[in-house]
């Protein structure tokens, strides 16, 4: 039996208590966090310059859209999951195909979605 694949995260999240949430939940499931950022311009910074193997995207920060900072890490090829307390609505139409995690989740969810995202990357 092969231990579960632990990866390299960077947790982007407005929210302080959500953000923690995130992290505890991803170092349960035996990750490690690479970078976290709670504002637009820190998110962007840290997503050109922080080493990590994929993000969690708060796809709303404090009212601004932080897809850009999504394009940065689609430029870098790194896969990320979009986090959204919107449900469906609350992801822009250009990146409907990008794995999406509605909030608030479970770690048994965010466990499989990050298997479903990381599945195939490893060689």
């Amino acid at each position: 039996m092969t231990a579960p694949a632990t990866y390299s995260v960077f947790v982007v999240e407005d929210e302080p208590m959500i953000r923690m949430l995130i992290v505890e939940m991803l170092e349960e499931l035996g990750h490690t966090v690479a970078a976290e950022a709670a504002h637009f311009e820190q998110a962007l910074d840290l997503a050109v310059s922080s080493q990590f193997n994929f993000a969690i995207l708060d796809i709303n920060l404090a009212g601004r859209s932080s897809l850009p900072v999504a394009e940065v890490i689609k430029a870098r090829k790194l896969p990320f999951i979009l986090s959204t307390g919107y449900g469906a609505n609350g992801i822009p139409p250009d990146f409907a195909g990008f794995p999406a995690i509605e909030k608030p989740f479970t770690i048994e969810a965010l466990g499989r979605k990050i298997n479903e995202l990381m599945k195939g990357t490893l060689s």
